[in-house]
């Protein structure tokens, strides 16, 4: 069972002020309007975003998607055409982890043809049906990027520029856990979330380093090395 929505709080009342303005004057064009993130699981605070979903009847109708703060809120407004929406929720990407929440977990302030569940089911139908390989193939691109990451981070830190190191560590910690993410099928909230839950977040790169390589061998048991000859890049 989900959690409420908290309308007393400044984000539920926010999106409830969001929702009444789209309704008024695209009420023509849309279709659906939900939200997503810390509003839907009923747990929103102080520095919380709104993440409002708008769904339209066909592309380039209704408002514009936005991120901007609203009353000091920052407001994450997505618009997508039903079609286009439904279409993503049956895509698997090498983020997945990071995009299957908003496709199961969004809750409905305006949806009376039942839309929000129908992408719900579209994406769990395509997780039933999708193959171990398929994972694991989105989980090798998610290591190349966090091998090359890690690699420059090493190589940074040897040159002081500790700045920039750290900026590549952070993106080879939260690809790191986008293949941990794959491999186990767990999705994410975010990628704060995604780190934290995959013990990444205060990873050195020592630690990220052994990681790593325990991924690259869990990677090849599945059927196909992280490095390989020329002929496997065009398999």
């Amino acid at each position: 069972m989900q959690d409420e929505i908290d309308f007393t709080s400044p984000r539920g009342r926010l999106a409830v002020r969001l929702r009444d303005v789209i309704e008024r004057r695209w009420s023509a064009e849309v279709q659906a309007i939900g939200v997503h993130g810390s509003l839907a699981h009923g747990d929103d605070h102080d520095g919380s975003d709104v993440n409002l979903t708008v769904v339209t009847y066909r592309p380039g109708a209704g408002p514009r998607s936005a991120l901007r703060k609203v009353d000091g809120v920052l407001v994450d407004l997505r618009v997508v055409s039903a079609d286009e929406g439904l279409r993503q929720a049956q895509q698997l990407t090498p983020r997945w982890p990071l995009e299957a929440e908003r496709f199961v977990t969004t809750r409905a302030l305006h949806d009376p043809r039942g839309w929000f569940g129908r992408l719900r089911d579209a994406h769990l139908g395509r997780l039933a049906e999708a193959r171990p390989p398929e994972f694991s193939g989105l989980a090798r691109h998610d290591w190349q990027v966090a091998s090359a990451a890690h690699s420059r981070a090493v190589r940074l830190a040897e040159w002081y520029e500790t700045d920039a190191a750290l900026v590549m560590i952070a993106e080879s910690r939260l690809h790191a856990a986008l293949v941990a993410g794959l491999l186990s099928r767990t999705y994410f909230r975010n990628a704060a979330d995604a780190v934290k839950r995959t013990g990444l977040a205060g990873a050195d790169v020592q630690e990220l380093g052994g990681v790593l390589k325990q991924q690259a061998e869990e990677l090849t048991a599945r059927g196909k090395p992280v490095d390989g000859n020329l002929a496997l890049l065009f398999e």
